[in-house]
């Protein structure tokens, strides 16, 4: 079969220096695992740093399964991380490819430098050839773009909070 994808894009009013600080690193991980408790059971670090190599352990909530995965591509320069199931999840129920790719891509508009950005989160996946009929129907976007609103509540949040007075 083909590789098949879905995405989703959500602009954002922070800079894409600021969304890439949270999306390019191992703080994803732990923002998703506490605030979004319904989606998210715990995230164990396995192996790496948040560099290519990295290993996941992803418990999901409501004892909807586990899987491993692997940071297979983060590209400071292009704002492009990559990652990629490599075992349990989706793998045991029929597909051969799961694949997530986030982009964080600078907007640029008339009289700024850089007024926000836009998250784009893509998901690459191809369906095992001996597969249920259906397989592909289990593949969803959803979970993304709850990470994706949440993210961008947070970013905001931080941006609104004041600095520190020095004392």
């Amino acid at each position: 079969m083909a590789i098949a994808q879905v995405l989703h894009e959500l602009e954002v009013n922070v800079s894409a220096s600021e969304a890439w600080d949270l999306y390019s690193s191992l703080e994803l991980a732990k923002f998703v695992e506490q605030a979004l408790p319904n989606l998210i059971d715990k995230v164990e670090l396995i192996q790496g740093d948040g560099g290519v190599g990295t290993i996941l352990k992803v418990t999901f909530a409501s004892g909807s399964g586990v899987h491993k995965e692997k940071f297979t591509k983060v590209d400071h320069e292009k704002r492009v991380k990559e990652v990629e199931v490599i075992e349990g999840g989706l793998l045991e129920l029929g597909l051969s490819l799961y694949r997530v790719r986030f982009e964080i891509i600078d907007k640029v508009e008339a009289h700024y430098s850089s007024c926000c950005c836009i998250i784009k989160t893509t998901i690459e996946f191809d369906v095992k050839e001996d597969a249920a009929p259906n397989t592909s129907s289990l593949v969803s976007i959803d979970p993304f773009k709850n990470i994706a609103e949440a993210a961008k509540t947070h970013l905001l949040n931080k941006q609104s909070q004041p600095l520190p007075r020095p004392t």
